[in-house]
């Protein structure tokens, strides 16, 4: 224990492994992982830099248990730490998609922009068809179905759902059929 306040009076660059942290240390860690983020986060991740800080720290306090020995986490450690957390927050960013399918069911942007009152009122009916009819599903159907409506491939479905592409092909076609035949019910042709 007194090496290591030594190591910290010395101002020595690396604090060590999650064993040895004191609440000074665990403080002086996030302190330096706050300045690695800073860094390496792009100003359009300003919102989201304490989720990159917090995953890190966390991420820093866990690694230790696995491993042999007492790891230091030295500034270089903490820089590719941020550095990666950085990037897998831009890759969650990038797949994550901002519109609700309820958000476009209720919106007049399922119509051309062209479309008479007619052809306005039949797309808001079929949308509601679709969002009843969804309801009605089993939930793994509807969540593959929903995301495969909002343009997900099935490969893409089948990761962000963390299913085999076999499971997430085989509920997007049952949903599907499914969500046909209920809309049928309904006489609303999709």
């Amino acid at each position: 224990m007194e090496g290591q306040a030594g190591d910290a009076d010395r101002g020595d660059s690396r604090v060590r492994g999650a064993d040895a942290l004191t609440p000074e240390a665990l403080e002086e860690l996030r302190r330096r992982i706050v300045a690695a983020v800073r860094r390496s986060c792009p100003t359009r991740l300003a919102a989201e830099m304490e989720d990159i800080v917090q995953t890190i720290l966390a991420r820093l306090i866990l690694a230790p248990r696995t491993r042999e020995g007492n790891p230091a986490f030295s500034s270089m450690y903490l820089a590719k730490a941020a550095y990666g957390a950085t990037v897998d927050e831009l890759r969650r960013l990038g797949r994550r998609r901002e519109d609700s399918l309820e958000a476009l069911a209720t919106s007049d942007s399922m119509a051309a922009p062209d479309a008479g009152p007619e052809r306005v009122a039949a797309s808001a009916e079929i949308a509601r068809g679709i969002r009843e009819c969804l309801a009605g599903l089993a939930r793994p159907r509807r969540l593959a179905v929903t995301l495969y409506i909002q343009g997900c491939t099935v490969p893409e479905a089948a990761g962000l759902l963390r299913w085999s592409l076999k499971k997430t092909e085989n509920l997007v076609y049952r949903g599907l059929a499914d969500l046909r035949r209920c809309l049928a019910t309904k006489g609303l042709q999709p």
